[in-house]
């Protein structure tokens, strides 16, 4: 079984040596699967298990356990050349959408001047020369495309390079910037619900494992700040670290979780915010000279597939053959490109501004629950008074272990006996 990225992560974080409960409340897993993996990563990773007097599991791990694992499981070593490969591979997706659009392009404006040519010599062979001379022999049908560009503005592509450079920097190129306009840049809280367990744990560590609801509540989702007598959203994270709730004597209720108390280290309270606030969508993260030049370049794609096709009635791409028939062929597809290419950016646009109202809703509520537990009336205070009766922290040192598989069972107990000959020796002579 491969080990969890979350466990090892924890793990090096914390310095090699950990408890369940600090695993837990670092990577916001479950109390049980958090005690499954320590042992399967302790198993596989070469790590001891440090056995307190008071019965509580120290894990201690060597430094290199990463090579330890990667020469151990091939899967290991080769989900990581598969997610270099796949940055590579993915680069090259997005880049692809900007070569089609150019591409597109230039096929279509090759394409619609061969067939103006082609007309144009028509027409000369017709003697019509007079009326081709006035206009510089390029005859009554041609067209200047440079006109597209110069009424998008895309013939001062330096100044827009300028504002760009002068203005806001965009650290994508046009190509993947191209990729951006069209699919956005992923999710906005791709690690929303690690990141709300991971702040949901440090909240209960910095609480020495004992808090309230409303301590926990600007954490979770579709809570009501003024609905402070219903606490069943609790019950996940009570399900989760294990804990177990009390009631005092005036009836209220307090959480305590007994595993996130037991550390390896002591760990003074960590900055947790005060509240889970979720980051809204972006529309893109290119550079705004940037979006232009994308938006323009698919007008001018749906311009010059609509020019095309007016060119194209009869059976000229037949006549002319070559380029102009590989362009005819695929016709509908250049033309549903081009509006595609503007459609789906549009359709996006609406729904990231549905979206982004929904996650305004939840910060909302989520601050709400922070503004009721900074402005604590006298009831609340008095909850998390009750609640600081059953805080604790187990620090578990060198000194508190009994057994280790780190030594042989028999050097362990003679070590063993000799502290306490030592601690009954200090005893006598004081």
């Amino acid at each position: 079984m491969t080990p969890q990225p979350e466990i090892m992560k924890s793990v090096e974080k914390l310095n090699y040596r950990v408890t369940v409960g600090d695993v837990a409340a670092n990577a916001g897993l479950e109390i049980n699967l958090a005690q499954r993996e320590l042992l399967a990563l302790a198993s596989d990773a070469g790590g001891h298990l440090q056995v307190a007097e008071s019965g509580d599991i120290v894990y201690l791990f060597p430094k290199n356990f990463r090579t330890i694992l990667r020469n151990k499981y091939w899967r290991l070593a080769f989900q990581e050349w598969g997610e270099k490969v796949w940055k590579v591979v993915f680069f090259l997706i997005r880049i692809s959408f900007g070569i089609v659009l150019i591409a597109s392009i230039i096929l279509m404006a090759i394409a619609i001047t061969m067939i103006l040519l082609a007309m144009s010599s028509d027409n000369e062979g017709e003697g019509g020369g007079g009326r081709n001379s006035s206009r510089g022999g390029r005859g009554f049908f041609w067209f200047n495309f440079s006109d597209f560009f110069y009424f998008f503005g895309f013939n001062g592509y330096n100044n827009t390079s300028r504002r760009v450079n002068s203005g806001e920097r965009s650290k994508m190129n046009f190509l993947e910037a191209v990729f951006s306009f069209l699919f956005g840049d992923g999710l906005p809280n791709p690690d929303l619900e690690e990141r709300r367990w991971q702040e949901i744990g440090t909240v209960i560590r910095n609480n020495r494992g004992a808090v309230v609801a409303e301590q926990i509540a600007p954490y979770l989702d579709r809570i009501e700040a003024d609905r402070s007598e219903d606490e069943d959203y609790i019950l996940p994270v009570l399900i989760r670290f294990n804990g177990y709730p009390e009631v005092s004597a005036a009836g209220e209720i307090i959480y305590y979780f007994p595993e996130l108390q037991v550390t390896a280290l002591e760990r003074k309270s960590q900055p947790v915010s005060s509240y889970l606030r979720e980051q809204l969508w972006q529309f893109s993260q290119a550079g705004s000279g940037q979006i232009m030049l994308a938006s323009g370049l698919g007008a001018v794609n749906i311009i010059l597939a609509l020019v095309l096709g007016s060119l194209l009635k009869g059976e000229i791409g037949e006549q002319l053959g070559g380029l102009v028939a590989f362009v005819d062929g695929i016709y509908w597809l250049l033309l549903g490109y081009g509006i595609a290419f503007l459609l789906v950016p549009l359709i996006r646009y609406f729904w990231i501004k549905w979206r982004n109202g929904k996650i305004k809703l939840r910060n909302q509520q989520r601050e709400k629950c922070s503004l009721l537990l900074n402005r604590a009336d006298a009831r609340l205070q008095q909850k998390i008074e009750y609640a600081s009766q059953f805080a604790a922290q187990k620090v578990i040192g060198d000194e508190d272990i009994t057994y280790s598989t780190e030594t042989d069972l028999l050097e362990q107990d003679i070590k063993r006996a000799d502290k306490i000959d030592a601690e009954w020796q200090r005893r006598l002579e004081s």
